[in-house]
């Protein structure tokens, strides 16, 4: 269980980090698009996220 935890980390640092490598300006230019919205935005993509991968663990197991 702990290798599984450990690879789904390892994943998600390495999607994490395409996007500064690539292309560090658009990431830069995205990032403070970011911090321009409100809180109220942010949460509502975080829930978003949240409910996308719980229903991704869903479907796979």
């Amino acid at each position: 269980m702990l290798d599984t935890l450990l690879l789904a980390l390892g994943l998600m640092l390495i999607l994490e980090g395409l996007m500064p490598m690539i292309s560090p300006f658009n990431w830069r230019r995205l990032f403070e698009q970011l911090l321009q919205l409100e809180d109220g935005q942010i949460r509502f993509f975080g829930m978003f996220m949240v409910i996308a991968g719980l229903l991704l663990f869903w479907i796979v197991s």
